[in-house]
């Protein structure tokens, strides 16, 4: 959430708006809505992350002013740690593969990064690259004495969703259903934990690609869904927190973001594009009186 009168431009980060589809919401069905986190500093919901990491790892002295900060990653939340530790002054080492988007690695570049890239077998995912990108990353930790973000099992980015889930309710107070996929699952369960919390009656769902499902059958797999699905039993997921998983596939989300763009006029990226063909999903099966609420997780730039 954004601090009032914050100096800089972390102050950018959050009260992103609510966007309503009504050219995708189904006929007859629930109102779909997206939260457009392309309106974070660096286009991405991962902004919040990042901040609330590295803000809790600096409160509690385990990141010192200077410091480096490491972190591995196949998403956005390099190029978000990049902006953060640019602001606050730490040097940021990231780790990342040559199968990510150029764009991506383009951005942590441009924000002060330095990149190290490991090379892919054919220029895809494969089983085992979550395993060698951590290696490496600990590796870089420490060559460099630096504080190991280690998104996949940080529980401080939950706190950084929370606010998150607070703008929905602030923003669409009748919702009756979440949906998120899940990378990390940070976002997913830190906004499912504040919709708790708030005792709101919302159905939380959860999505994974078809060629990884990892909630319902525990294995990995390829697909071009960057930073998703890329570990099996995310640590961070609480099953308690949600109430069904969808498993997608990989080309139903990437044929929905031409639609978000040619249709609303959105520029996304494909983990909006799976978020959205499943609220579809969901808005056939509820009444029109209804509203399903998913995330434009970043910009289509990257």
């Amino acid at each position: 959430m954004v601090a009032e009168n914050e100096p800089n431009t972390l102050g950018a980060i959050g009260e992103t708006p609510m966007v309503d589809l009504p050219v995708l919401s189904p006929e007859g069905g629930a109102s779909i809505a997206v939260k457009w986190e392309g309106a974070n500093p660096t286009g991405s919901l991962k902004d919040r992350m990042a901040r609330a990491i590295v803000e809790a790892a600096r409160e509690r002295g385990d990141l010192k002013p200077g410091e480096p900060v490491v972190e591995f990653t196949g998403g956005s939340t390099g190029t978000s740690l990049a902006f953060v530790c640019a602001v606050l002054g730490h040097p940021f080492h990231v780790v990342t593969a040559d199968c990510v988007a150029d764009e991506k690695v383009a951005s942590m570049r441009a924000l002060g990064a330095e990149v190290h890239l490991l090379e892919t077998p054919d220029g895809t995912t494969y089983d085992g690259l979550f395993d060698d990108l951590h290696e490496e990353a600990l590796r870089v930790r420490d060559e460099t004495g630096g504080y190991f973000a280690n998104q996949f099992e940080n529980h401080d980015q939950l706190d950084g969703y929370k606010a998150f889930g607070n703008e929905i309710l602030e923003q669409r107070p009748a919702v009756d259903e979440f949906v998120m996929i899940v990378g990390t699952g940070g976002c997913a369960m830190g906004t499912a934990r504040a919709l708790r919390e708030a005792d709101a009656d919302v159905q939380i769902s959860v999505v994974e690609p078809a060629e990884s499902p990892v909630l319902t059958e525990g294995t990995t797999g390829e697909h071009s869904v960057q930073g998703t699905a890329i570990v099996e039993s995310p640590p961070l997921v609480d099953d308690a927190l949600y109430d069904r998983v969808y498993t997608i596939p990989n080309e139903d989300g990437v044929a929905c973001v031409q639609e978000i763009a040619q249709e609303e006029g959105m520029l996304v990226g494909t983990s909006t594009g799976m978020n959205v063909t499943t609220a579809q999903r969901i808005a056939e099966n509820r009444d029109p009186d209804e509203t399903v609420v998913t995330v434009a997780c970043d910009t289509g730039l990257k």
